[in-house]
């Protein structure tokens, strides 16, 4: 059998202190990456994507809600 090497502590307030940390200490959690769509309903996700300039001053002139309405237009073409 092979000898134990961890360090004794020195005195009580070692002892202590070792104990507290053994038990106050959580195993770290395996961090994974999501699975599938996210978790939240309607959730938008930001992208960049490049789209010509007269089709974005299409979208703009309406005014505020442009995109929107590109969101909406590519539903539409999606078939969704």
């Amino acid at each position: 059998m092979a000898p134990n090497r961890t360090r004794r502590p020195l005195d009580a307030r070692e002892a202590a202190e070792a104990a507290f940390k053994a038990a106050t200490t959580k195993p770290a959690e395996p961090v994974t990456a999501p699975k599938g769509p996210p978790s939240i309903p309607g959730a938008k996700e930001l992208v960049s994507l490049r789209i010509d300039q007269d089709v974005l001053a299409h979208f703009q002139d309406a005014g505020p809600g442009w995109q929107e309405r590109i969101n909406t237009a590519l539903r539409k073409a999606a078939g969704l």
